[in-house]
């Protein structure tokens, strides 16, 4: 499956690197060619190797391959469906998926739901990966999710947790949380565990407070939250209240933050 993430070049120390893929179904076999010249006798070195595809299923992988550098890769997660990602190899031994990040204020994130489980945004600045596309990342085996925020005195803070999934589009996303592992940002996502994922259009919150409407952004939000990374993008301390890129236990509901991160990594 293919995401519909919006790439329009690289910049800085990112690159794209295309990896063989998984071999297609063979073509049908064509006529028989006339005989070439004999050619000379060779010399015998060594037995036939073990056949290796290139193609990786996880950013994980790409690092135990060789890949070093952050930047934009392919990989294929699943039936060899080709997916452009974000890795992150550097941060806490590297290997993870980006699938959330606000760096500028450049891309608009209160979108409806379509958008979110297409996905959209650019490489060069904000994203959102796509809500089908988290869901196959986060349908086989086990993932650990890492947050990272930077305020706008670019102080840094984060919180691990210990697994992460998020159900299909049928089961409206739903969040499917391990336990907090810890980090100096504190826990804010815990009590959105078990919830439905919310956007502007259809929102499903258990108190039926319009919680996506109301704090202008789209999460898995639980009457209403303790976080709202994809709320909008205020420069630091706001007077409005909840609906910048807030994370409650780090520095509260009235302040947002200037960069965030959602990364997952198999465990």
């Amino acid at each position: 499956m293919s995401p519909e993430v919006k790439m329009v070049g690289l910049s800085g120390n990112e690159r794209l690197a295309i990896l063989q893929g998984c071999p297609g179904v063979p073509g049908a076999t064509g006529p028989k060619g006339e005989p070439g010249a004999e050619g000379m006798t060779g010399t015998f070195l060594s037995p036939e190797g073990e056949s290796t595809l290139d193609g990786a299923k996880n950013c994980k992988e790409l690092l135990a391959k060789g890949n070093i550098m952050s930047g934009w890769y392919t990989i294929y997660p699943h039936d060899c469906n080709a997916m452009t990602v974000l890795c992150d190899m550097d941060t806490d031994g590297g290997g993870w998926i980006v699938f959330q990040k606000r760096a500028d204020g450049s891309v608009d994130f209160f979108r409806d739901w379509n958008s979110y489980k297409r996905g959209f945004g650019s490489r060069l600045s904000e994203f959102w990966l796509g809500n089908d596309n988290i869901h196959l990342l986060t349908s086989f085996g086990i993932n650990e999710l890492r947050i990272d925020l930077t305020d706008f005195d670019n102080n840094h803070a984060f919180a691990k947790y210990k697994s992460f999934k998020i159900l299909g589009e049928t089961e409206n996303y739903k969040l499917i949380l391990g336990d907090f592992l810890g980090g100096n940002a504190g826990d804010s996502l815990s009590g959105h565990n078990n919830m439905l994922f919310s956007t502007k259009d259809r929102q499903q919150d258990p108190g039926s407070n319009k919680c996506a409407t109301t704090y202008k952004g789209a999460w898995w939000y639980s009457s209403c939250h303790n976080s709202n990374l994809n709320g909008m993008y205020w420069l630091g301390a706001h007077s409005s209240f909840a609906d910048g890129v807030n994370w409650q236990a780090g520095k509260g509901y009235n302040y947002s933050y200037k960069r965030s991160e959602m990364k997952l990594r198999p465990v």
